[in-house]
């Protein structure tokens, strides 16, 4: 463990990262990778995520629609780029760190029944931007694992410039630019800089949104050109010369084939400087021990299927992501076929060298996943399931080995429910928050493959679950030879076969935990057996 000093200034220092002209320009990963590149210099780096919809969390959305929901240890269901944070900076986060429309407005209601507010009339401005300040300063003041403060609180404001529910937000960032010193805010604005037919960079997209930021008081600080390729010298200064930023202060972020280089980019770009003179801080060397560990060369790969019913990439990007940290880890890149359950072409999955089934939930694509499974099993094909894909595991092995035909879920209905709804799921009347989430402890059974993986006999991983397998069914299950190898009391936590080369579900999802320089046993197990199946078949 390296010692550093301190930073030159006491308390927390706030990067604020907005976005304009559109949304989907990558504002979560630049926020993360400029969180990377100051971890890289040994300040401790906390993050918040503001998302301006009216929604509690991000529990209840269509996953199509606004992709991944992301779990956190303690349980919380947030917005995807949360995952990004943890993955890059290694950390932590709680339901804090994500900041809603609704948890903002919930809490002003819930202040102004109770009386808080002394008969003062509830306003946008001054409670609800107060209560946005404090929900910011309330995470960025929490102490990260070991003990520590964070040095420097990332504070990502979700959607574009303009957008009318991203107003309040908006106000209160003005505000809290006002409150604190210059060196304690630095105000980071990202925006699109499009290629013409001609093959010009046009800056007038970039012109408009910093218009449009400060007729509501904002002036950025440093802005991050988002373009398909390099911006070049004269681009920056002309953007340097319309939007009154510092030529050194106009990043150029061009995309880049994978996400863990872009903090590499912005490394180049001087932006650790610029950010580290603004805010007062030591300009320490970089540690760049992270970027050889995450950017580890392939010298082979193997493709794996994922077998789902979203076509959508973003709905399992955790999963692609630690499919990703398990391949760099073995020097093996993970390519991914997307197979739509649905439509499943079982004859295709002949070609592939691992078959992954994530979760989900309803009954469409079931069958089309639970014929991906059988086959898995019965080519000797490397299986790995989650959540859903372990519960289908076992109604799989129900029906085509014990033989009880009708087997299927209580949540899908119509045979023998060998997967039932929780008993503390039983009263649950609303949807938002209430399934099982979070962090639960694992027991692992010694000599079952998932020990192997982990090499201890109890774990800490996440979950978002409302069902199990039936108790009532467990003995005949284990009686025909499915062998359950970690539970939690009395619910089951993986399944595993023996005599297969790697066949192995869980009920918990350890896509959540699985970080750039520290992979997902899981994960890593399943790549290794993919990789070698296809060496065996000389691909």
């Amino acid at each position: 463990m390296i010692n550093v000093s301190p930073s030159a200034e006491v308390g927390v220092k706030y990067i604020i990262v907005t976005g304009g002209v559109m949304s989907g320009l990558g504002k979560g990963i630049t926020t993360a990778s400029i969180g990377r590149i100051l971890k890289n210099r040994h300040y401790h780096i906390t993050a918040v995520k503001i998302d301006p919809y009216l929604n509690i969390d991000a529990g209840t959305m269509n996953p199509a629609q606004h992709g991944e929901v992301f779990v956190l240890s303690d349980g919380s269901e947030v917005d995807l780029d949360l995952g990004n944070y943890e993955r890059f900076l290694d950390i932590n986060l709680n339901s804090s760190h994500n900041i809603t429309t609704g948890k903002v407005y919930r809490n002003v209601i819930e202040k102004e029944r109770r009386g808080d507010y002394l008969g003062t009339t509830v306003q946008i401005i001054p409670h609800i931007t107060d209560e946005i300040k404090n929900c910011i300063k309330r995470a960025a003041l929490q102490q990260l694992e070991g003990g520590v403060s964070a040095d420097i609180c990332l504070v990502e404001v979700g959607g574009t410039v303009g957008d009318i529910e991203s107003m309040p937000f908006l106000e209160a960032v003005r505000q809290m630019r006002g409150e604190l010193s210059s060196s304690d805010v630095v105000l980071i604005h990202v925006t699109l800089v499009p290629v013409d037919t001609m093959g010009e960079l046009k800056t007038k997209p970039t012109q408009h949104s910093v218009k449009a930021l400060r007729e509501v008081g904002i002036q950025p600080d440093i802005i991050v050109a988002r373009s398909v390729r390099t911006t070049d010298r004269s681009t920056k200064k002309k953007i340097s010369a319309f939007c009154d930023v510092a030529p050194e202060a106009v990043i150029s972020a061009a995309t880049v084939p994978d996400i863990y280089e872009v903090p590499l980019e912005l490394e180049r770009e001087g932006l650790a400087d610029v950010l580290c003179e603004r805010l007062k801080l030591e300009k320490r060397e970089p540690d760049i021990s992270w970027y050889t560990t995450v950017m580890r060369q392939y010298t082979g790969s193997t493709t794996v299927a994922i077998v789902s019913k979203y076509g959508i990439e973003d709905v399992y990007i955790s999963i692609k992501e630690a499919l990703k940290h398990a391949g760099r880890a073995l020097s093996t890149q993970v390519e991914i076929l997307w197979m739509d359950a649905e439509q499943l072409d079982v004859a295709a999955l002949e070609r592939v060298d691992g078959i992954l089934v994530p979760g989900g939930f309803g009954s469409r694509g079931v069958e089309g996943k639970i014929a991906a499974i059988e086959y898995a099993r019965t080519h000797c094909i490397p299986y790995l399931g989650l959540c859903f894909g372990f519960q289908l595991a076992v109604i799989e092995y129900a029906r085509h080995v014990v033989g009880w035909t009708d087997a299927t879920s209580q949540e899908i209905g119509g045979g023998r429910e060998v997967i039932a709804l929780l008993p503390e799921q039983q009263t649950v009347s609303g949807l938002g928050g209430t399934m099982r989430l979070g962090n639960y402890p694992v027991n692992v059974k010694e000599g079952s493959v998932l020990h192997g993986l982990y090499g201890r006999s109890e774990i800490m991983e996440r979950h978002r679950h409302r069902y199990e397998v039936n108790p009532v069914f467990l003995q005949e299950l284990e009686n025909a030879g499915l062998i359950f190898s970690a539970y939690n009391g009395d619910r089951m936590e993986a399944c595993e076969m023996a005599g297969h080369p790697f066949f192995l579900a869980t009920q918990f999802h350890p896509e959540f935990t699985s970080r750039p320089a520290r992979p997902s046993p899981p994960f890593i197990g399943f790549v290794e057996a993919s990789r070698h199946r296809k060496q065996e078949r000389g691909r």
